[in-house]
């Protein structure tokens, strides 16, 4: 029924505890979850939870935030990519939030690694997972010179796609970011009681490109605010999607996991190994 888009179940609070998580996420009729890669030291065990579970999948890709790490180059992305069961490319994107003594001109290495994650994409033909969080502008440049728009059969149509994950960006952002073609995901910030604009967003986004999501194990809904999340709370998010639309959870259930099907068009053509 529901779809959770994007969690890191490989991350060692979550990984501990899996039986628990997915005998909670079959209560809670969780029935797929995106397992997301963040460096390519942790990759191994990100694709080894998909191919264990007939549910889980994927993808490759290397967080912005994170340094002191293995730099990925564009060849390892394809390797990645190249596995069943991996069915996107990120998390990737840009993050000036912790810039310290930093300036925005000193971040040109996460603007090339940006780029190289976009590369790939084109390449495979697998959506980008889009972080972004205070570089906006400098995404949603990179994005449509990277991979914007081209023009065929006298229509612009997109040559990147994917998903801008855990959305807390402005209304103008969500417009540029449908316009370039891509989905847009809410977590459970959407239910914080400080989150109003967020809803607004949420109200604006059409429903055939939503995407609800955890990021577990950070974000957890409301009433769980302050715990560790996990995938089996999506539902509360799709709930908030309902009551801003004026429509059935069941209808954001159907929908998001249409969509997400849609985005991960590889999901269909995998071949699942049997559950353990």
């Amino acid at each position: 029924m529901f779809t959770d888009s994007h969690c890191h179940l490989s991350f060692p609070e979550l990984r501990a505890r899996l039986p628990e998580i997915l005998a909670d996420m079959a209560q809670a009729q969780v029935d797929r979850a995106l397992c997301i890669c963040t460096t390519l030291e942790e990759f191994e065990d990100v694709y080894g939870l998909a191919q264990a579970h007939n549910h889980l999948w994927a993808t490759i890709g290397v967080h912005p935030d994170n340094e002191d790490i293995q730099e990925p180059t564009l060849d390892d992305l394809l390797r990645g990519a190249a596995r069943p069961k991996v069915i996107g490319i990120g998390e990737t994107g840009l993050d000036y939030y912790r810039l310290g003594e930093r300036t925005v001109a000193d971040m040109e290495w996460q603007r090339e690694r940006f780029r190289t994650h976009i590369r790939a994409g084109r390449q495979t033909d697998l959506p980008l997972v889009i972080h972004t969080r205070s570089a906006s502008d400098d995404t949603l440049a990179i994005l449509a010179e990277e991979g914007g728009l081209r023009s065929g059969s006298g229509q612009s149509q997109p040559v990147s796609k994917g998903v801008f994950h855990c959305f807390t960006e402005t209304m103008a952002v969500a417009r540029a970011a449908l316009d370039l073609g891509f989905f847009v995901s809410f977590s459970g910030i959407l239910t914080f009681r400080n989150a109003a604009e967020l809803r607004e967003v949420a109200a604006f986004v059409p429903l055939d490109r939503t995407l609800i999501e955890t990021d577990s194990p950070y974000l957890a809904p409301m009433p769980h605010r302050g715990k560790t999340n996990s995938p089996a709370w999506v539902p509360w998010v799709a709930k908030q999607v309902a009551e801003i639309k004026g429509i059935p959870v069941e209808a954001v259930a159907e929908a998001t996991s249409r969509n997400f099907e849609q985005l991960f068009d590889r999901v269909g053509a995998c071949q699942p190994a049997d559950n353990i």
